[in-house]
């Protein structure tokens, strides 16, 4: 047996990891038992593609459902070996770039976020279950439907979030997932406009850019910020998160850089590349315990397709363990409720959901030099024409230009309460109109206690989940929260705002005590977009978990998930990175490549956790 492998190895030039990775052989352990054992398996398994290729089924080697943050990354990444085909469906429409600019520039335009945010088009408009704990209030979760998905849709804040989230991943079992493993890969994707250092990458496909706008509110915010007495920091994506500086922001030349632009629409030439958009996903196909390929939705006609590596899952966190449950992966209890045959009993899938919550501080302002009358027809129309002609001015920012991050008390070891200033007034998730001159700052917690689920409603794919994030059921939640709006109010009150500072908007100055603070939150707060943690990782001993470090689900084979919803908790900022860090390191983990890794890369602690700042 060892002279046949040697002599394969020999022939053909292949190492141990690329023998096994080719063919699915475990070649490091060869006997004849396990030889037969698998033959066997892989006689069943052609029968089975004989069987759905009669059906007119395509075969590629990997089948990647949404083509979204992280779907993008890995349809361009897998692709870069010629002998690896990949099929990438999305949901949503294509986002291409012969129309960006003239038909589809909700998207491109970065100042038109809010429109994405409301128009179905892009959008699978998901709301949650009435918040017991918020007012029975319905939240709404807009999530990408479209190339490039929630990052075609997002505020475009580029933020990694702090170093200490990912050595808590590895202590949470996610082993590899520490900040020296994840790190490299942050750089990998970027290059930005700053240029290369210890902490920021040069050669990446995607764009990071500050902003350009040098707004009189953004630098008064900064020095207020700095006259409460928290540090400047000048890159929270570096050395230093804590403190108040300036965003990074996915901005490339005046237009949004999201994933389709960085990673699909450079690799869309590629002959080992096929993409299907308005495709729905319905189910993953399994023979026995194995992903062999998915059953989707085209035009009305029900389609399959073939896997002969590996089905990976990145539709986000509420699509992946939605098709999961929906393909019979999942807690087999509700699965049979459902009617839905058992293929792997994972309960963890759809558990742990997490989400950041925030709120709006609202101060009018006393000049005229806000957004306001830039959201006024013809001032909106001029803005849209300069865009389009020279993609700069007031369309090409989202204006969320500056923010910082604080520790909410003396105890906490890296900062738990995030903020984010715009020189403009926001309603309902920009749904109404800005109604005056004002400015405002986005502050909520970054590590809330408080866990939810969602779980199938039908056997439908067609029919959204029940999402049920359990906002503020933990009273440590509701005292951060009070927190914020007291620290935001400090902030305010500098000396920094006083030409700018007329009378508070939101919550206004009859909300003082702590009663009515907590029901100003119950009432104001909203989602800040960034669902996670549905699909696990850790340890496969770990009963909640669901896939493993190497982003495999746990129990099956040849099916990954790698998306947002693999976080084992939230990390301490935006998604967008983070996710588009997962999928570059994923990528590395899917080709058999060793994990890049930089050691002993210095970051900020307090020098006393004695005090707040």
């Amino acid at each position: 047996m060892s002279h046949l492998i040697k002599g394969v190895k020999k022939c053909y030039g292949l190492s141990v990891s690329q023998m096994h990775k080719v063919t699915g052989f475990p070649f490091k352990t060869p006997t004849l038992k396990s030889l037969l054992a698998y033959s066997g398996q892989q006689l069943k398994t052609s029968r089975t593609f004989s069987k759905l290729s009669s059906e007119n089924a395509d075969s590629y080697s990997y089948i990647i459902v949404g083509a979204g943050s992280a779907g993008c990354v890995l349809g361009s990444r897998l692709t870069e070996d010629p002998l690896s085909t990949v099929l990438l469906l999305e949901a949503g429409p294509k986002d291409t770039l012969l129309d960006s600019k003239r038909l589809m520039w909700k998207i491109h335009m970065p100042a038109a976020l809010t429109y994405n945010l409301c128009d179905e088009k892009y959008n699978w408009n998901y709301h949650t279950t009435p918040q017991k704990h918020m007012d029975n209030r319905i939240m709404y979760w807009p999530r990408g439907r479209v190339w490039g998905g929630s990052s075609s849709l997002n505020a475009m804040v580029y933020i990694r979030g702090h170093a200490e989230d990912y050595n808590r991943w590895h202590r949470e079992g996610a082993v590899g997932w520490n900040y020296e493993f994840c790190l490299p890969y942050f750089k990998k994707a970027q290059t930005h406009e700053l240029g290369p250092n210890l902490y920021r990458g040069g050669n990446g496909p995607l764009h990071v850019s500050r902003g350009k706008t040098n707004h009189p509110l953004h630098h008064a915010f900064l020095d207020a910020a700095q006259q409460a007495g928290y540090s400047f920091t000048d890159d929270m994506n570096g050395y230093q998160q804590e403190g108040f500086g300036w965003m990074d922001m996915t901005i490339h030349r005046g237009q949004r850089w999201s994933t389709a632009s960085a990673y699909l629409h450079p690799a869309i030439t590629r002959p080992n590349l096929s993409t299907e958009a308005r495709t729905l996903v319905t189910k993953i196909l399994f023979q026995g315990t194995k992903a062999i390929g998915v059953e989707y939705v085209k035009n009305g006609q029900r389609k399959k397709a073939l896997a002969s590596e590996e089905v990976i899952l990145s539709g986000g966190a509420i699509n992946s363990p939605q098709l999961l449950m929906l393909s019979g992966v999942g807690n087999a209890d509700d699965l049979k409720k459902l009617g839905i045959p058992v293929v792997c009993h994972l309960p963890g899938v759809g558990q742990n959901l997490q989400d950041h919550l925030e709120v709006y501080i609202q101060q009018k302002c006393t000049k005229p030099i806000t957004l306001y009358k830039a959201q006024k027809p013809v001032n909106m129309a001029k803005i849209g024409l300069e865009w389009l002609w020279k993609c700069t001015g007031d369309g090409a920012t989202a204006h969320l230009e500056s923010g910082g991050f604080i520790r909410s008390r003396p105890d906490v070891p890296h900062p738990d309460i995030q903020f984010h200033f715009l020189p403009s007034q926001v309603i309902d998730h920009g749904r109404v109109a800005s109604q005056l001159e004002a400015y405002q700052v986005h502050v909520g917690p970054m590590r809330s206690k408080s866990v939810g689920w969602l779980k199938l409603k039908s056997r439908d794919p067609r029919d959204h989940p029940v999402i049920e994030p359990n906002y503020l059921s933990m009273e440590t939640d509701v005292w951060e929260f009070r927190q914020c709006v007291k620290l935001s109010r400090e902030i305010f009150a500098q000396k920094a705002f006083e030409k700018f500072r007329g009378p508070e908007i939101q919550p206004g100055s009859h909300v003082q005590s702590d009663k009515e603070i907590d029901a100003f939150i119950r009432q104001k707060a909203d989602s800040a977009y960034h669902p996670s943690c549905t699909c696990k990782m850790g340890q496969p001993s770990d009963t909640t978990a669901v896939v493993d470090p190497q982003t495999k689900v746990i129990g099956v084979e040849n099916l990954r998930v790698v998306d947002a919803s693999i976080m084992p908790s939230v990390v301490s900022g935006n998604l967008n990175a983070p996710t588009i860090m997962i999928a570059e390191k994923a990528a590395d983990m899917i080709k058999g490549f060793p994990s890049l890794s930089e050691k002993n890369v210095p970051v900020y602690k307090p020098q006393t956790l004695e005090t707040q700042r």
